[in-house]
């Protein structure tokens, strides 16, 4: 089975990054830069193979680059994401996938959709309904999703900038995350708590390894108690601006 990273080399202002929910805290470029360049050594090194979507230097947070696609199976929708200095970031992501042969749809207005607010586990997928994804986003999303046997879940948020600061999943289907970082923890059924906020977000490179902030050292000791292998990276410098481990890919799996 393939497995393709999308990922997006940070641009010159990327110190300019939009924050919602934090204070602004002064980002170091260069280590920054060093940040994403382990990052993306370390998913190559679990066996992805990862692609470049063409950057935008004027645009600061175009390096998270999962806010721009959600993919599910062999289809692609192309967001728009809920800030309106970030929506001319999803042409270089509709290129990539579009090269990748997936098929594509797209949000519409006046829905909002962020991907950063889209949690699949199995065919669920939540969706995190609050400052950047609107009601319109979720039922377009549902819309597309749910003729390919997806059940897709809205879930309130207003505590934290995105679904996935809050909760992602194991590879057996089980969720991690900080639940008080959600409005209403019952929508996420079978939900650990994590020792560390940085800690709540997880992505799966393959049936036993987890990449995870290194901010979060008791969690990777947690996720190795439970039989995982954690995959620390280092992202301190993407942190100060609401972002995550999961944030600055785009995993496609499965194409020929």
């Amino acid at each position: 089975m393939s497995r393709i990273a999308l990922v997006r080399r940070p641009g010159p202002r990327l110190d300019e990054g939009t924050v919602t929910h934090i204070a602004r805290r002064a980002v170091d470029v260069p280590l920054a830069m060093r940040q994403w360049d382990g990052y993306v050594a370390a998913v190559r090194s679990a066996g992805w193979r990862t692609i470049d979507v063409a950057p935008e230097p004027d645009c600061p947070d175009s390096q998270f680059v999962e806010d721009t696609v959600v993919v599910f199976g062999g289809t692609a929708v192309v967001t728009r994401p809920g800030s309106p200095s970030r929506r001319r970031e999803t042409a270089g992501a509709e290129r990539a996938v579009t090269d990748l042969g997936l098929a594509v749809q797209r949000i519409e207005p006046p829905g909002t959709l962020d991907g950063g607010d889209v949690l699949k586990v199995g065919d669920t997928v939540y969706v995190g309904r609050g400052g950047r994804t609107n009601a319109d986003g979720v039922r377009q999303l549902r819309a597309v999703l749910a003729p390919l046997g997806a059940r897709v879940v809205a879930v309130a948020m207003t505590r934290v900038l995105h679904l996935k600061s809050a909760v992602t999943a194991l590879p057996d289907g089980s969720l991690v995350g900080w639940p008080d970082a959600l409005d209403d923890p019952s929508f996420l059924p079978h939900l650990r708590r994590v020792p560390e906020e940085a800690g709540a977000h997880v992505v799966v490179l393959d049936d036993e390894r987890l990449l995870l902030s290194a901010a979060a050292p008791r969690t990777a000791d947690l996720l190795s108690d439970l039989g995982w292998t954690p995959v620390p990276v280092a992202i301190s410098e993407f942190e100060k601006l609401e972002a995550c481990v999961t944030c600055l890919s785009v995993r496609v799996r499965g194409l020929p």
